[in-house]
């Protein structure tokens, strides 16, 4: 697969609109056989990024009967996946194994082996450059790969979440490098992932699919291949239409925790518990719905997808302020979880620097190993910077994986009475359920919780309790 590079160029966000090709003569014929091969479930699926989203997708797809290749650029990824052993925690080897054994699953690097597909699905990341701006990178290398590769007829669906624009004007033409043309050769599409890692209400499985063609055929064929699978497909106009579905969705989360996280510095100054508010808040049975806030925001999406919104909208001459703004406050809510901590601190008569802390939780919500874009990591380091001995526990994460950005790397620490009881502090970064609360307080001298994981317990003997 060819080496990422950083993107994006202007040119792949000005491009014009490109008009429709009728399907007609041999892609009407081509459209017809993946129509029938979609719906005898001989169609050969490719998924491209075998993570938190590729993976769910193979399992869906081969769980319905379809033959699935699974491509990735990591070797140990697809040595482990052959061996049926999961490295996603929500996903038990079981079931990995369960799919090779099945025989309708094989993962590779090799890239060649596109030319055996159907449809390809792209499940790719798509972060944030050093400036905020978006990298499509793996996008576009993924598409010069598949271009290098393509055969008339196929059906490419990008599934990494970009702005508007990107599947018609950033990838379209890594796919046409070989000459072969979108609907007039091949067909392409775009439908956002919804994964939301370790939810047990919903999954791919069950989770309505948006998909928006490049033309007709294509959203036809999308909707064909996905209606397959999932109990409920959403067409839309156009891939913009679709992109932009799950650039709003994410925004909104983003907008409505910045707005709880202000809150929570406002009424934390006045003496009120935020969550109390919340969960008064939320009995009203229309109108409100709640959002709750944190250290900082995590995973691939919420943190990353806002600024993806705002960079196009620049690129387009308008200047999205709210959005900016709400951005601004999630990004500096690890800076005030660390003054909230350094004020503890000082009015037990301790300096940050030289103090043990313990920050309990490394994953970037409850109940998984995600660890991306964890602002578990930023207040490791911040705390580092200040000088604290710092440690960490997750119960779903043993040993700090790299991220881009950060360097910390540290192995979890147990979560004992002696642990507990030789930290000046213990920071709440992510509520695990496994985590034992009243063990927690009875053992340590100072929690500062930032996720109000004690805030019902706070009439237990023990540790001093203060919110961030």
């Amino acid at each position: 697969m060819p080496q990422s590079v950083m993107i994006p160029d202007p040119q792949y966000v000005r491009s014009p609109r490109q008009p429709a090709v009728a399907c007609g003569g041999p892609l009407a014929e081509r459209a017809a056989q993946l129509q029938r091969a979609i719906e005898q479930r001989t169609a050969r699926v490719a998924v491209i990024g075998l993570g938190y989203v590729g993976l769910p997708l193979v399992e869906l797809f081969a769980r319905h009967g379809f033959p699935v290749l699974g491509l990735d650029i990591d070797p140990a990824k697809v040595e482990r996946l052959q061996a049926g052993v999961s490295y996603i925690g929500h996903i038990p080897s079981e079931r990995v194994a369960a799919l090779r054994d099945g025989g309708r699953f094989e993962a590779t690097t090799d890239f060649a082996r596109l030319t055996e597909a159907d449809a390809v699905l792209i499940c790719v990341p798509t972060p944030l450059g050093k400036h905020h701006e978006p990298d499509l990178s793996a996008v576009i290398a993924t598409g010069r790969a598949i271009g290098e590769h393509l055969k008339p007829g196929q059906l490419i669906v990008l599934e990494s979440t970009t702005y508007p624009g990107t599947t018609r004007d950033a990838l379209r033409p890594e796919l046409e490098v070989g000459g072969l043309h979108a609907g007039a050769d091949f067909f392409l599409a775009y439908s956002p992932e919804r994964e939301d890692p370790g939810n047990p209400k919903f999954s791919a499985a069950n989770i309505p699919k948006v998909v928006g063609g490049w033309d007709d055929t294509s959203g036809e064929l999308a909707r064909a291949l996905y209606g397959s699978v999932v109990p409920e497909v959403i067409p839309v106009s156009s891939c913009e239409v679709a992109e932009a579905c799950k650039i709003l969705e994410n925004t909104y989360r983003a907008v409505n925790i910045a707005l709880v996280n202000e809150l929570k510095v406002v009424f934390d100054r006045m003496g009120i518990d935020v969550w109390e508010v919340i969960d008064a808040a939320k009995t009203k049975p229309f109108g409100f719905q709640a959002f709750y806030p944190g250290p900082g925001l995590g995973g691939h999406c919420i943190p990353i997808d806002p600024f993806y919104l705002t960079w196009i909208a620049r690129e387009h001459g308008v200047h999205t302020r709210f959005i900016e703004l709400a951005g601004e406050i999630n990004t500096a809510m690890p800076h005030y979880v660390i003054e909230r901590l350094a004020a503890a601190l000082n009015d037990r008569g301790k300096p940050v620097k030289g103090s043990r802390i313990l920050v309990l939780g490394a994953a970037y919500k409850p109940d998984v190993d995600d660890c991306r874009e964890s602002p578990s990591f930023e207040l490791l380091e911040l705390l580092q910077d200040r000088g604290a001995v710092v440690s960490y526990n997750d119960p779903h994460v043993p040993v700090l994986p790299p991220l881009r950005g950060h360097t910390i790397r540290l192995e979890s620490a147990p979560l004992d009475a002696e642990t507990l009881s030789a930290q000046d502090c213990v920071l709440i970064a992510t509520d695990h359920r496994r985590f034992d609360w009243p063990f927690v307080l009875k053992h340590a001298s100072l929690v500062v919780d930032t996720r109000g994981a004690t805030r019902h317990l706070r009439h237990c003997d023990g540790a001093d309790v203060v919110t961030a």
